[in-house]
């Protein structure tokens, strides 16, 4: 088997069998140019086998001085419906964990300015960072002793390299659901039932189709109803800082998952409260209408 995609410019080949694969970067003049102690990775450009799993986005970092290695995690990652982010030394990572909320911090340890378990610790111990922010640590360093120090600092998992990215996969999926949905992989509200492992919405035992950005806007509702939910923090959890802040995409995927789920329904779970933002409903309200509250500036 063989898989191709582009980070930076760079092209990445990955090879294998059995489901595991080695990530091999060819560099501007195509010649072969192994990255280090690359993991094993399910390839990240081919298509998922069947009984594959995905969860809804939340925004993740990524903390690995090895940039292609960075990257390629991050863009499997995304492929599997996560925001992703991705900074290459530990204060970077200290810098962006002030500005920005994020879900979980994939930390690597060997940084070229700050030990990772040195950030690990800050994250944990200052008041100015979030402590509910998890972190799992991907690192080579493989001893017991070096799993042990990484845990009693903080970590919320240690997954040591190389690694299959199924298995990185499943870490990544097990810490985020602890919270919402108690360990859990489905999530019930508002009458329907959506399977973070399976990446299915079911209505009355009826499967509603979503895509990938459709589905995690909608795990984000599910995982806080009758919150009201503005915009901008829409913006923060479900996409990446690649996007424009500007943009109106918050709005028009809230428009399309709004009218899917009225269609396959025929009620209302996600209404606009005019100047805040919106509400996952867990009692949804009659009618097939999908558009937003008249008058809305959403």
């Amino acid at each position: 088997m063989l898989c191709s995609l582009y980070v930076d410019r760079r092209k990445i080949e990955v090879n294998g069998t059995d489901g595991l694969v080695e990530v091999v970067v060819l560099n501007d003049d195509i010649q072969r140019d192994p990255l280090g102690p690359v993991g094993l990775f399910e390839p990240p450009g081919c298509a998922r086998r069947n009984g594959g799993s995905t969860v809804g986005m939340m925004r993740l970092l990524v903390v690995d001085d090895e940039i292609d290695l960075a990257n390629t995690v991050a863009a499997a990652l995304r492929r599997e419906g996560y925001a992703v982010d991705v900074t290459h030394s530990g204060q970077e990572a200290l810098d962006r964990l002030l500005i920005n909320p994020y879900d979980l911090v994939l930390l690597d340890l060997t940084l070229p300015d700050i030990d990772g378990l040195e950030v690990c610790n800050t994250i944990r111990t200052d008041p100015m960072f979030d402590p509910t922010t998890r972190i799992l640590m991907v690192t080579a360093r493989d001893s017991v002793g070096d799993r042990v120090i990484g845990l009693d600092q903080g970590a919320d998992d240690y997954l040591i390299k190389p690694f299959a990215l199924q298995e990185l996969s499943a870490r990544v999926r097990t810490l985020l659901r602890r919270e919402t949905t108690g360990g859990d992989s489905v999530l019930e509200a508002g009458g329907l039932s959506l399977d973070t492992a399976r990446q299915s919405v079911l209505w009355n035992g009826n499967e509603i189709e979503l895509t990938t950005k459709e589905f995690s806007l909608l795990r984000y509702f599910m995982s806080h109803p009758e919150e009201v939910l503005s915009q901008e923090r829409l913006l923060e959890h479900v996409w990446d800082e690649m996007l424009d802040p500007f943009t109106n995409t918050a709005r028009v995927t809230v428009g399309t998952l709004r009218r899917k789920l009225a269609g396959a329904t025929g009620v209302q779970h996600i209404e606009t409260v005019i100047g805040a933002g919106y509400r996952f409903l867990q009692d949804p309200v009659e009618g097939e209408s999908g558009d937003p509250v008249e008058g809305s500036d959403l």
